[in-house]
């Protein structure tokens, strides 16, 4: 009971300091994280955290890992509660907005900001966020297939094309939400990827108004 009373203390550890790291890479960048930082965030040393990554690489890995478990837990598993089809993928792309809005984040995207900062860094980091976003485009050509399969959006939609729109829309009011008045930007990006749907949707009453 001892050793699994350590285990669980020392897991819930890891999840706060993860917590946080998340939340300082969209404040200082993913290469910003350090050890340092983070103990100071967390009123804890160094070596406690030494415990859990021996590198700054290790640690950056593991926040991606968290980031990437967030995600699924905030934008994913919700949109997916939704009917299959249009709606499904609609409330994807709007989770994913409304998760940005929220202000959980301060940077608002931790993967936004750490693609971007990482995009010309060749190196083990480089390629974990760019499998992330490949997994992204994965989901979102599934639920384009998904609606072409019901008749929800036209046969000649093409789910690469379509999935690379969404996410423009998406990566561009992430950005320019932190710099111009956010809430009109986040309604650009909402009436943009709504036109787009309904102009492909042979049933567009199933999407709200654009």
């Amino acid at each position: 009971m001892t050793t699994d009373g350590r285990l669980a203390r020392g897991e819930r550890a890891r999840t706060a300091a993860l917590d946080a790291a998340i939340v300082l890479a969209t404040e200082s960048g993913l290469d910003g994280l350090s050890f340092s930082q983070l103990a100071d965030r967390l009123g804890v040393s160094k070596s406690g955290l030494f415990a859990h990554w021996r590198t700054k690489e290790e640690l950056q890995l593991a926040a991606i890992e968290h980031a990437q478990e967030r995600y699924t837990r905030v934008v994913v598993l919700p949109a997916l509660k939704q009917p299959r089809g249009l709606r499904r993928l609609w409330a994807m792309h709007d989770r994913r907005l409304a998760d940005v809005a929220s202000g959980d984040l301060p940077g608002g995207c931790f993967f936004c900001n750490a693609q971007f900062e990482f995009a010309a860094r060749p190196g083990v980091v480089h390629d974990r966020l760019a499998e992330a976003l490949g997994l992204w485009h994965v989901l979102l050509e599934r639920l384009i297939t998904e609606a072409m399969q019901l008749g929800e959006l036209g046969p000649d939609t093409d789910p690469a094309q379509l999935s690379f729109e969404l996410n423009a829309h998406e990566t561009a009011a992430i950005y320019e939400s932190r710099l111009l008045p956010a809430s009109q930007i986040y309604t650009y990006a909402r009436t943009a990827a709504l036109v787009r749907l309904r102009g492909l949707s042979p049933k567009p009453e199933l999407l709200p108004e654009a």
